[in-house]
């Protein structure tokens, strides 16, 4: 991922500014980061807002669960490989003076792709720290705003014939005595070496103009390889369905190899399928990986329509991609659920619908969202928690580990502009985390061997309450799904949201 990296690094201080989000890279329309750990003794929810250009100053919040931190330090880095373990200077947050327990920061981003922000922490209880898997990547470009070209056009010009007419004086007057006048040769050479600065000039603003525009250029590539790659979907045999890549540019197929991709709690692939317009309808599956680097799937039994699809990878450096397409599936007589694998049906998600906090599992328990006072805010950092009740309204005691970790949740828009797969730790893929954590130059590589990543085991019962840290990037109207695991089955609650 360092490609096209320092040839850009002063060009967008001038001609690439930002604009809105669009759909890309992993949590489609959702480009800022949440991450909850642990820096040692220190407990923390970092979030981490990327500039909309590269290079970009990121903005990081910090929010300690304890006063106990004195002091915290942001530096970033390399996910893995070379420079993982060369941390440049670090900056040091600000703590704010009404809330001791809360510390920003701001950091420049110098390149794309897999990154990190390395959190060092001291406090009373000594030091630690929490490495923040960041997936960097410039957003989109806009044209330079016209009163500053108009400015800028002006300053040119002006500096441009300054200079023929600077060179033409030097020439004529330059070396005149005092009371001298210069002579109808020296206007000649005057005029001769006006031409032939101009000449000069011209070329120099030429060759300026086609640098511009070929750094321009490679930018606008860059940001091209950055968007949302098409899952384009076949449907074999009834009930098979293949799934390929293909990025925006042909520069995303052949810098990102499929058949590279690394485990993500277990699975190479984790393929949503969702119903539009409706949102009434989910599967969370797992295809396996067949040659040629595609991916298919024996589909379960499906009702025909039509279905957005949302297909999360890692790529072998440890950045998170989702494939986005569409497919329309006739009725599938397929396989029964099995595995890892999952899906929910229930009534579609209405405009307007008032926020829900309750939501029945198909096993007579119910899940019920703890929610903050207030309105749902577009933009803000919060937990989203979750607890589980069994049939009769107790606490549920035989929750397990769903793929490693105590749940996974999909935050979706109701237009599907927003698409966000997000777990305990929060919105990092679990795969980055590790590269993010064990910082080793071949770690990418001992994960594509095929050996599924680490997951820690439950060694004592699972609490009954899971959260999620994330911010919703747009106000709108949103549905949550909520994955757990009880007693070997796999349930999902389903909650509705309003974002202002």
């Amino acid at each position: 991922m360092t490609r096209l990296h320092s040839r850009r690094k002063f060009v967008v201080l001038f001609a690439i500014v930002l604009a809105g989000a669009l759909s890309m890279r992993a949590h489609v329309g959702s480009p800022d980061v949440y991450c909850e750990g642990d820096a040692g003794p220190y407990h923390l929810f970092v979030t981490v807002r990327l500039p909309q250009v590269i290079p970009g100053v990121a903005e990081i919040q910090i929010r300690a669960a304890t006063n106990e931190v004195r002091r915290v330090e942001i530096v970033p880095m390399r996910l893995s490989g070379a420079g993982s373990n060369l941390p440049p200077t670090p900056d040091v947050t600000e703590q704010s003076k009404d809330d001791p327990q809360f510390f920003t920061g701001s950091l420049w981003l110098m390149e794309d792709g897999a990154l990190k922000v390395r959190v060092s922490v001291d406090g009373t209880k000594g030091k630690g720290e929490l490495s923040v898997p960041v997936a960097a990547f410039a957003q989109r470009t806009l044209k330079m705003e016209k009163p500053l070209r108009g400015l800028l056009l002006f300053l040119m010009a002006f500096l441009a014939i300054g200079i023929i007419f600077i060179a033409g004086a030097a020439v004529r007057e330059g070396n005149l005595g005092p009371g001298e006048t210069f002579t109808p040769v020296r206007a000649r050479r005057a005029r001769l070496v006006m031409a032939i600065t101009a000449v000069i000039v011209a070329g120099i603003l030429y060759l300026g103009r086609a640098w511009w525009g070929t750094e321009a250029s490679n930018y606008e590539r860059t940001v091209n390889f950055f968007k949302a790659p098409s899952a384009q979907t076949t449907l074999e045999n009834g009930n098979r369905l293949v799934i390929r890549a293909k990025g925006q540019d042909a520069e995303w197929s052949k810098n990102v190899k499929m058949e590279e991709v690394i485990p993500d709690h277990n699975h190479l692939m984790h393929l949503f399928l969702i119903s539009a317009p409706g949102v009434e309808r989910m599967w969370h599956l797992h295809p396996e990986r067949i040659a040629g680097g595609a991916f298919a799937e024996e589909l379960p039994s499906m009702p025909a329509g039509h279905y957005e699809v949302f297909a999360d990878i890692v790529d072998k450096d440890g950045f998170p991609w989702t494939l986005v397409g569409n497919v329309d599936l006739p009725q599938i007589q397929g396989k029964a659920l099995a595995g890892d694998d999952s899906a929910w049906s229930g009534a579609a998600a209405a405009t307007g619908t008032r926020d829900s906090n309750v939501a029945q599992l198909t096993d007579g328990g119910r899940m019920v969202w703890h929610r903050i006072g207030g309105p749902l805010k577009a933009n803000t950092p919060m937990n989203f928690n979750f607890s589980v009740e069994d049939k009769d309204g107790k606490r549920a005691t035989d929750l397990e580990l769903y793929m490693g970790m105590a749940g996974h949740a999909e935050f979706v828009s109701t237009d599907l502009s927003v698409f966000a797969h997000v777990h305990p730790a929060g919105s990092v893929s679990m795969a980055a985390l590790e590269l993010a954590r064990t910082a080793q130059a071949d770690a990418p590589m001992k994960m594509l061997v095929g050996a599924p990543m680490a997951m820690p085991m439950a060694i004592t019962p699972l609490s009954a309450e899971v959260s999620f840290p994330y911010g919703f990037p747009r106000p709108g109207e949103y549905r949550i799904f909520v994955q757990i695991k009880r007693a070997g089955k796999i349930e999902t609650g389903v909650f509705d949201a309003l974002v202002e």
